[in-house]
């Protein structure tokens, strides 16, 4: 299979079945990032010595897998990835198992994170300029690869983890902070396998495709400082012990930079990247006979807003066929955000992800608007913590969740998306895709 040749069959009617068509692009621009599709095309040839591979993310079991088939049979070949659980493929039929797959906790890290980190950084000793380290990095690597630095418990970096997550910080600052606190992100990984060769194959899942931001960029240098780490610790007023603080003021926590001789030889290559899925979903849209346009792989925010924005633009064209005529799929990538809103006394606690926040911003925005479906849903196959990908927004949404008892405003008021369209049977429910390219939106206009 080929990244040109999904596997599933033609795109439905999407006058006749909008929604089944949605989910058909979602599938579409998933199969573009399956790493079986992609990985072969980036490998270098064997070295004179081993070859080690360590890595971490959710889409960790599936490259381990792509590589196990793509690599010759007669390349040793070992090495230990961590991926997030319950996010390891069916082995595929006759691909014998050379890489051991561990699996640990995400988005919030827990003590099978911290062991896997431990042995991975074991794993690096006694390289040789002879040996080759394939790292497989992918996104939620951040919390799956978790080694505190000196001063740091696990409870700390759990605490701090779930603040930044609270806090609607971007995924640059939180990956700042977490390159800052680790003994294996922000490119010491890299450092440690030296002075054997390192090549990275990643798997996007930020906006810009910045490498030391994937997975906290362990086999990348890292250009922030630990004065950016601080200034974003302080500005969403989240507390560090004072060690550590003192060690962030001092410098003693920086990451390796640019210039640090470690990386020379070094090699990155993106094998999926968000803007690569979108652009295969469009062209399924117009090979249905149904005009696509992008509006951008990078777009952040709070999550809500940016439905809100999308809405505008939706019914823009419902209205007056402006900026973009009818029919036609708009469609957009990034990483927003969702800020948590501290519950009221009594209040039940929320549940929800970036996707679903994002479409009850869409659904309130819209206000029924006819003609106009929609799909939010995160690649991985998981919103935030959640057991689906996301949540469709029909024209009728507001009026059967109205029916079914069901304010928006008051799911609103407390993160509660999944809640909110569980009740009238609008969540997209796909299991772990075993691939990560982040947020996938998709409005069809008819």
């Amino acid at each position: 299979m080929t990244a040109s040749t999904p596997s599933f069959g033609p795109a439905p009617d999407p006058r006749e079945a909008p929604r089944a068509f949605l989910e058909h692009l979602y599938r579409v621009a998933v199969d573009r990032a399956l790493p079986l599709s992609t990985l072969g095309a980036h490998l270098p040839q064997p070295p004179k010595g081993r070859t080690l591979v360590l890595g971490a993310g959710k889409a960790g079991g599936s490259m381990v897998q792509a590589l196990e088939a793509l690599w010759p049979a007669d390349a040793p070949l070992s090495g230990l990835v961590v991926t997030r659980y319950d996010h390891i493929p069916p082995r595929p039929e006759g691909v014998p198992q050379r890489i051991e797959i561990v699996e640990a906790a995400h988005p919030v890290p827990d003590a099978a994170g911290q062991q896997a980190a431990e042995r991975i950084l074991e794993l690096t000793q006694g390289l040789t300029a002879d040996d080759l380290v394939l790292c497989l990095i992918s996104g939620g690597g951040s919390s799956l690869l978790v080694l505190p630095a000196e001063g740091l418990t696990l409870a700390d970096k759990q605490r701090i983890n779930k603040q930044l997550l609270d806090s609607g910080a971007g995924i640059g600052e939180m990956n700042c902070v977490r390159k800052h606190l680790s003994r294996i992100k922000g490119g010491r990984l890299a450092a440690a396998c030296a002075p054997a060769r390192v090549v990275t194959l990643t798997i996007s899942d930020v906006p810009g495709d910045d490498a030391a931001v994937i997975a906290s960029g362990p086999t990348v240098p890292d250009a922030t400082t630990c004065a950016d780490a601080l200034a974003i610790l302080d500005r969403y007023g989240i507390e560090v012990p004072a060690p550590v603080r003192a060690q962030l003021e001092s410098g003693e926590l920086e990451t390796p930079k640019p210039d640090d001789k470690a990386f020379a030889g070094h090699e990155t290559h993106m094998i999926a990247t968000p803007q690569q899925s979108l652009e295969a979903a469009a062209r399924a849209a117009r090979e249905a006979g149904i005009e696509a346009h992008i509006l951008s792989d990078e777009i952040e925010g709070e999550s809500r807003e940016v439905g809100k924005v999308h809405a505008a633009l939706a019914r823009a064209v419902a209205h007056r066929g402006e900026p973009f005529a009818r029919p036609c799929v708009i469609l957009s990538g990034g990483e927003t955000t969702v800020t948590i809103r501290p519950r009221q006394p009594g209040q039940a606690k929320g549940r929800g992800g970036r996707a679903g926040e994002f479409c009850m911003g869409l659904a309130g925005a819209l206000m029924g608007q006819p003609q106009v479906w929609a799909l939010a849903a995160d690649t991985d196959g998981i919103d935030g913590v959640e057991d689906n990908a996301g949540a469709f927004v029909v024209p009728d949404t507001l009026a059967r969740a109205t029916a079914a008892g069901r304010k928006l405003s008051d799911h609103l008021d407390r993160n509660d998306a999944y809640g909110y369209f569980d009740a009238i049977g609008d969540l997209f429910v796909t299991g772990p895709t075993n691939t990560n390219v982040n947020d996938f939106r998709a409005l069809l206009i008819l």
